[in-house]
C-alpha cells in the first residue's frame, strides 16, 4: 500500500512526538533533517518505510540507539503481570481461539501517550473493548482456523511491546489446535519506535511457542526486498502468515499470499482502502471470501 498524501500529517505528527518522548535536544534542527528527507521520497513507498527512516534520524540526532528500550520494557512486564489474567479469560471462553485473537487485537490499539498507563486499569481497559468489539468488521478466523489445522508452516509477524504478550496467548491457542505445526515469530531487524525486536521476543518467552527470527530491517512493518535472504526464505516456504497491526497491513497489503491480517483501523484512509468504519477490529484474508462466522 502506497504512502496517501493523508499519511504526511501523521507522519509529522508521529515525529514530533517522538522527539517528545525521547528529549530531542535542537528539535529545529532534526525537523530540518526530516523536512529535507520528506521532500525527497518517492510516493511509491510505504509509510512503514518512511517512518523507519525518519526514526533513524531521530536516533542519530540524540546519539541513542534504543530510546524506547525502557518504555518496551516497562510495558512487556504490565502485560506479562496480567498474563494469566488474560489466559484464564480466553481458556474460559466457548470460542478461546477467537478470544485469543479479540485480545491479540485490542492489545493492537493500546496507546503509548501518556506513557505510563496504570496497571489497575490494563484489565478494565480490555474488559470494556471486548464487550465494545464483540465482533469483527471483517472476521475470516474460521478460515484461519481450518488453515492452522491443515497447515505445516505459520509466520506470524509481530507489532509493538506490551500486545506481544496477547500474541504469545495467541501462539499458545494454535499449538492447542495443530501442535506439529512450525511457527515463526517475526520481528524487526533493529528497533523502530515501540516495535518488537528479538530481545522483546525473548523477555515475554515466546520461543516457547515459536522460533524468534529477526527480519533484518529497521522499517516500522515488512517491507520484503528491505528483509534478509533468511527472512524472505522462511516467508516464502510459509503456507500461512499472520501480520498484525496497520504497519504490517500497509507493507503487505499488495502481497498474493495466504496473509490474515490482524489489525484495528486506526485511520480514515486504511478505513477507506479496506472498506470498514474507523475503529473496526478485522482479522480477514484478501484472498478468501466469508462464508460464516463463528
Amino acid at each position: 500500500m502506497k504512502i496517501n498524501e493523508r499519511c504526511l500529517p501523521c507522519l509529522i505528527n508521529q515525529v514530533i512526538k517522538v522527539a517528545n518522548i525521547t528529549n530531542v535536544k535542537e528539535k529545529e534542527q532534526l525537523y530540518k533533517k526530516v523536512f529535507q528527507y520528506l521532500s525527497t521520497i518517492d510516493f511509491k513507498q510505504t509509510n512503514p518505510e518512511i517512518i523507519g527512516e525518519t526514526f533513524l534520524m531521530i536516533k542519530k540526532q540524540i546519539n541513542h540507539t534504543d530510546p524506547y528500550k525502557d518504555i518496551r520494557h516497562y510495558y512487556n512486564e504490565l502485560f506479562l503481570q496480567h498474563y494469566e489474567e488474560f489466559n484464564n479469560d480466553i481458556m474460559k471462553h466457548s470460542h478461546p481461539f477467537h478470544k485469543a485473537i479479540q485480545y491479540a487485537i485490542i492489545g493492537n490499539i493500546i496507546d503509548f501517550s501518556p506513557i505510563h498507563q496504570k496497571e489497575t486499569d490494563l484489565m478494565k481497559v480490555f474488559h470494556e473493548y471486548s464487550l465494545k468489539k464483540d465482533h469483527f468488521a471483517i472476521d475470516h478466523s474460521q478460515k484461519l482456523y481450518e488453515d492452522i489445522k491443515n497447515g505445516h508452516t505459520l509466520l506470524y509477524l509481530g507489532d509493538n511491546c506490551g500486545e506481544i504478550c496477547l500474541d504469545k496467548l495467541l501462539l499458545k491457542q494454535i499449538k492447542m489446535i495443530n501442535p506439529n505445526l512450525q511457527i515463526y515469530f517475526g520481528v524487526r531487524g533493529a528497533n523502530v519506535v515501540n516495535d518488537n525486536i528479538e530481545e522483546d521476543a525473548y523477555f515475554v518467552g515466546m520461543n516457547e511457542y515459536a522460533q524468534i527470527i529477526s527480519n533484518g530491517d529497521y522499517s516500522l512493518g515488512t517491507i520484503l526486498q528491505r528483509t534478509s535472504q533468511e527472512f524472505q526464505n522462511v516467508y516464502e516456504q510459509a503456507d500461512i502468515v499472520i501480520a498484525k497491526g496497520q504497519a504490517n497491513y500497509e507493507s503487505l497489503s499488495e502481497e498474493k499470499k495466504n496473509i490474515y491480517f490482524m489489525l484495528m483501523i486506526k485511520c480514515a484512509v486504511i478505513s477507506e482502502y479496506i472498506g470498514v468504519e474507523q475503529g473496526s477490529m478485522v482479522c480477514f484474508n484478501p484472498t478468501k471470501e466469508l462464508k460464516y462466522v463463528w
